[in-house]
């Protein structure tokens, strides 16, 4: 059987997947895949100067492109006269006078004018340059023609519908907004003074909105009622089917949906197998809506400039500095089929350009998951489990074009490791994260399991949004919105967290990334807690642990374990007697997992307790022979991480006793370890349910877990009462 690989290598490359024993061939998977940080100079070079001579021609499945003439660029004139002017006027007077300074280029004389449209407009360069697969050889682009930023749509407005300014939740949050009242928010957030009021609430579930600003904010007209037939605010293509989805849904679901087409932030803490399927359409629904609006709010602009007479002064802010609007950073590859099945099915285009290669690299995989795995493990690994994979997607008037590169991209599909091995290691030099300079709606589906692979790379990523861009790109300066330009994309950028549960990784993005001037919403469930019934009667204990400092809590925990916990276990020479067997460690952490082996091994007391150990670095065989001598009884101790449980979710079998290091951030592994695994040595009478035991250590700092571990009404008793152990039968 091939060997398990999860968790953070050397490389930093993630956690490879396990199936129930047995790995996927994800070495194979990934041939071609190479490092984009390996772009060369002269690669990059050539494509700039490749524009000189550039010739646009028909793409299959576009509007067909008008002919070029040779006639002096607008951008380039415009943008130099404007850069000497404000040297002779006012030097870095504002922001949009530096940009145009540092970014644009100065041309030579005798230099050849680059040719251009005859709309007036010159967008971006479609290349992706750091991320070239000519040089790369990266399985997840394809080679484009450089040209106009929205060259394919220009000059077709037959689909566009413009709603009435107030009513557009697109044009009330990004484009009329009253400067004074922006300010004062920014400074507000900067304050960290935020407003927290009451939304909505069920039995099962509860929201609040924190909304920044001292003084109680009166909501506009728009945001009342707002998922009324009459008033969703899409695209007239996509009102059907949101009218379709929120007819099905719930209160909860209601309240996601007000606060994501409003555009607020949102955690979501409450995503489930239930209300998966309805939450990833919401999130695909959102995205169409936000690339079409702004697309037909560029192409109006574009028509618009083709129209205006010389001495008409028209200005037409409408853009980023880069095309790629959304990010959607998802766990594996089938899940992003899944996104891209939701997102197709609302959009139904014509044509779909490289869907085949797609269905080949990343939905064509048989399933060969063990029938006794739990549903929500068959949802996340089923299909393709890969976790490294990035991919763009463009579209035009009747296409989605799959595998675009990234700068002439619409919306980016890609795991954390797949999008971070492409902005590159800190301290090199071609480090190009650009691309995410213009992202106003970010989308984290199912964090929980993002949770455990590698959620640096999440961080990363969005410590790298919305910042200014490194070079132009082709970017027409005159188009971009003066936020843009002022460096307050961040406070005009859209993040929705999805998630099966909160944990402090999450909370602490919310807390400082999520800027949004519109606010933020958090919508939790309300827990009965995982002891409430564990289909037996047992003793489940809940010992806590004080500590002086958040930063020595690792330590304080150590020390309560081996003298509170592990000494009873030592009290007997002899590991074959009754009660010694059969005692399971689960530890959430691998840096503790590693220590609590390591004192097992060394410390004179625990030499003699024979013991086996499964973490996410265990090969299966390994595992598979930790298994067998822990049910034999020829171990009588099993150290267990929560990881190898998260990707391999074995059944356990003789088990007696359940030790828990810590809290398991899943409250569905409490169920599993303690139902399932101690249950099954109640069901197969290897012992009575009177001698079976479960103890738990936790601190202040589990307060998550401890409230879905024992419930809602129970968690603050336990963190607050006299005493350090609470027993529940």
């Amino acid at each position: 059987m091939a060997p398990f690989r999860r968790g953070k290598s050397a490389a930093g490359r993630g956690y490879a997947s396990a199936r129930g024993g047995s790995t996927r061939g994800r070495d194979g998977r990934r041939n071609g895949y190479h490092d984009t940080r390996k772009t060369s100079t002269t690669a990059r070079e050539s494509f700039q100067t490749s524009r000189l001579d550039e010739t646009i021609k028909n793409q299959v499945g576009e509007s067909d492109v008008d002919t070029e003439e040779d006639v002096p660029s607008i951008r380039s004139e415009e943008l130099s006269s404007q850069a000497e002017s404000s040297e002779l006027d006012a030097v870095g007077e504002n922001s949009y006078n530096v940009l145009l300074q540092t970014l644009v280029p100065k041309t030579s004389r005798g230099e050849p004018k680059q040719k251009r449209r005859k709309l007036d407009h010159v967008g971006e360069q479609d290349a992706n340059q750091a991320l070239s697969p000519s040089d790369s050889g990266d399985l997840d682009f394809v080679e484009e023609e450089a040209g106009s930023h929205w060259q394919s749509d220009n000059g077709d407005e037959s689909d566009i519908v413009e709603l009435p300014e107030d009513k557009d939740h697109f044009t009330r949050h990004f484009i009329e907004q009253n400067e004074v009242d922006i300010t004062a928010r920014i400074q507000a957030m900067n304050d960290n003074q935020w407003l927290t009021e009451k939304a909505g609430s069920g039995s099962h579930w509860s929201s609040s909105l924190r909304r920044p600003g001292v003084s109680p904010v009166t909501k506009p007209d728009g945001e009342k009622n707002a998922l009324g037939s009459k008033n969703l605010k899409l695209k007239p293509k996509l009102e059907k089917a949101a009218e379709q989805l929120l007819s099905q849904a719930g209160g909860m679901l209601n309240q996601l949906a007000s606060s994501v087409l409003s555009y607020q932030d949102v955690l979501f803490a409450a995503r489930s197998l239930d209300n998966a399927e309805a939450v990833r359409t919401l999130a695909g629904l959102h995205a169409l809506n936000h690339v079409y609006r702004t697309r037909d709010k560029v192409l109006r602009n574009n028509a618009k400039l083709s129209r205006r007479t010389s001495d008409e002064d028209l200005e037409a802010r409408d853009q980023g500095f880069t095309r790629p609007k959304v990010l959607m950073l998802l766990p594996t590859k089938q899940s992003c089929v899944k996104m891209i099945n939701s997102i197709t099915s609302l959009c139904n285009p014509e044509q779909q350009e490289n869907k085949k290669r797609f269905q080949d690299s990343y939905a064509n995989i048989k399933d060969n998951l063990s029938a006794d795995k739990p549903e929500d493990f068959k949802d996340l690994f089923g299909g393709n489990d890969d976790d490294m994979f990035r991919l763009g997607l463009k579209f035009t008037r009747k296409t989605i074009k799959f595998f675009a590169q990234f700068y002439s991209s619409d919306i980016i599909l890609a795991s954390p490791l797949g999008l971070r091995t492409a902005l590159g290691s800190d301290g090199k030099k071609k480090q190009d994260f650009d691309f995410l300079s213009s992202i106003e709606i970010l989308v984290i589906d199912q964090s929980d399991a993002l949770l455990m692979q590698n959620w640096e790379h999440v961080e990363h990523i969005i410590e790298h949004l919305n910042l200014q861009p490194k070079e132009a790109h082709g970017c027409d300066f005159g188009r971009v919105r003066n936020w843009y330009l002022d460096g307050h994309a961040k406070y005009y950028r859209q993040t929705i967290l999805l998630s099966a549960f909160n944990f402090p990784s999450l909370n602490r993005i919310y807390t400082q990334q999520m800027l949004n001037h519109a606010g933020k919403m958090k919508i939790s469930k309300t827990y009965e807690g995982a002891i409430i019934n564990p289909g037996f009667p047992i003793k489940q204990t809940f010992s806590r642990f004080d500590f002086a400092e958040p930063t020595s809590e690792p330590d304080d925990r150590f020390d309560f374990f081996t003298t509170g916990v592990l000494s009873s276990l030592v009290k007997s020479p002899s590991s074959n007697q009754s009660g010694q067997q059969g005692v399971v460690v689960l530890i959430p952490q691998y840096a503790d997992f590693v220590r609590i082996r390591n004192h097992l091994v060394s410390a004179m007391s625990t030499q003699h307790i024979p013991f086996g150990s499964i973490s996410e670095y265990t090969s299966a065989k390994d595992a598979a022979r930790a298994r067998s001598h822990f049910l034999t009884g020829r171990h009588s101790i099993l150290l267990y991480t929560e990881r190898a449980h998260h990707f391999r979710r074995y059944k356990l079998k003789g088990v007696r006793k359940v030790i828990l290091y810590g809290l398991p951030e899943n409250p569905l592994f409490y169920q599993e370890i303690v139902g399932e695994c101690l249950g099954s040595s109640i069901s197969e009478a290897r012992i009575e349910s009177r001698h079976a035991s479960v103890r738990c250590l936790f601190s202040k700092l589990d307060l998550l877990k401890l409230e879905r571990i024992v419930g809602a009404q129970r968690y603050r008793a336990l963190l607050s009462d006299k005493g350090d152990t609470f027993d529940f039968t």
